[in-house]
């Protein structure tokens, strides 16, 4: 009760000597103003287009191994010319793997050509993205049906002519009319449509999106494309849960490619495992960058404002050296007057933070394309912890002086 009264006391007194003095309490504000906005925008965009990323690349599935000739890797001193004459992965390690692989939770193949041209009846799309796939396709990557259903064993294994197709496809083609059992055709043949994917819509990278996909089984695929296939085959394995990291897993397919290919034990892998975390790890490594960047110059600014604030809280000690002085000659404790000062400084620091805060959150209503900006409630919790900070580090010391003045000389000050 004693402390809530305390806090009170110190709330109004404070809020007192900011409305009179309004016009410094806002030039004051500034500076911490700009500062937070300054950090907590870069936080923002940062986190809204690392999501943003992420998201793009979401379609390369979780937990999931990709089997590959080149490895995803970045950077100027990339070996190329230890890749460029592997062999690319086939049917032939695909079915080693269906007979071997045991530590998995699916395990496909497919492969994609995209520019295609689908018909129905008068009307056509001509940019479609096609994709052949196996039958555990939706264990491995994301096949969201909006309406319909997905492919069963005996369709994929067959190369029944049957399709999934994107939501874009179906606007296109059907408008306003069910696609479910429809006949569409793909390079002349006729297919019958089984599923329509959800609407994804568009996404930061331009990544391949399931609104222009359709997914037909990979053998009839394979008729359409029998001699570029070989190079585009790709063959993922989802992880089990209890496989967290995806080492077992990793392990067990390094030791079954090698095997496949008859390579021997000093020989070099002749093929590439990839993981979506190398995607993330490099998304992250280039906005820890960007992030300390923004922080350091926000910094720069939350100095100069908190300058600013033990500049005004200095001022506000030497004007109110007389009413110091009559508290404490009526009994005020030290520990009174220092809360009293510190809490208008941290008052003071939080409501800059508060306005900062503010233009963050009205900087999220400003379209920037595909990049849907957010402020989290993490962002606007550090903002008002660094704000916190700065008001005691800028405040401590004036309240300090303020609780350690001599009463009888504060009184006599005026």
């Amino acid at each position: 009760m004693k402390l809530f009264k305390l806090t009170w006391e110190s709330f109004r007194f404070a809020a007192q000597a900011l409305r009179s003095n309004l016009l410094r309490t806002t030039l004051s504000l500034l500076g911490v103003t700009i500062g937070i906005f300054s950090i907590i925008a870069v936080y923002t965009l940062v986190d809204s287009l690392e999501r943003g990323i992420r998201e793009s690349v979401a379609f390369l599935g979780d937990d999931v191994i990709y089997v590959q000739k080149w490895p995803w890797s970045f950077g100027p001193n990339y070996p190329w010319w230890k890749y460029v004459n592997r062999p690319e992965p086939d049917m032939q390690d695909f079915r080693f793997l269906q007979t071997h692989l045991e530590s998995h939770n699916g395990l496909a193949v497919f492969s994609d050509q995209g520019g295609q041209t689908i018909r129905y009846r008068n009307n056509s799309i001509s940019d479609a993205n096609l994709e052949g796939i196996t039958y555990e396709f939706n264990k491995v990557s994301s096949v969201p049906i909006e309406s319909g259903r997905y492919f069963s064993y005996q369709e994929t294994e067959r190369g029944r002519p049957v399709a999934i197709i994107g939501a874009e496809i179906a606007e296109n083609l059907f408008g306003g009319r069910d696609p479910i059992g429809q006949t569409i055709k793909i390079k002349s043949l006729p297919f019958t449509v089984v599923g329509v994917m959800e609407r994804q819509g568009s996404n930061l990278l331009d990544a391949p999106s399931v609104d222009n996909n359709c997914l037909i089984p990979l053998p009839v695929f394979s008729k359409f494309f029998a001699s570029s296939i070989r190079g585009s085959l790709v063959i993922a394995v989802k992880g089990r849960e209890e496989d967290q990291d995806l080492m077992g897993l990793e392990g067990e397919l390094q030791g079954l490619m090698r095997a496949a290919r008859g390579l021997k034990p000093r020989q070099e892998d002749d093929f590439a495992l990839n993981r979506p975390e190398m995607v993330a790890n490099q998304i992250t490594s280039i906005f820890s960058v960007v992030t300390l960047t923004g922080t350091v110059i926000g910094l720069f600014s939350i100095l100069v404002g908190g300058f600013g604030i033990a500049n005004i809280m200095f001022v506000s000690v030497r004007e109110r050296t007389n009413l110091i002085g009559i508290q404490k000659a009526l009994g005020a404790k030290n520990y009174f007057i220092l809360f009293q000062f510190l809490f208008e400084a941290i008052l003071l620091s939080i409501i800059g933070g508060l306005t900062g805060l503010l233009l963050v959150f009205l900087l999220t209503f400003i379209p920037l394309g595909s990049l849907n900006v957010v402020l989290t409630v993490k962002n606007i919790i550090v903002g008002l912890a660094i704000s916190t900070v700065i008001g005691v580090l800028s405040g401590i010391v004036p309240a300090i002086i303020a609780s350690m003045m001599n009463p009888v000389e504060a009184i006599r000050s005026s």
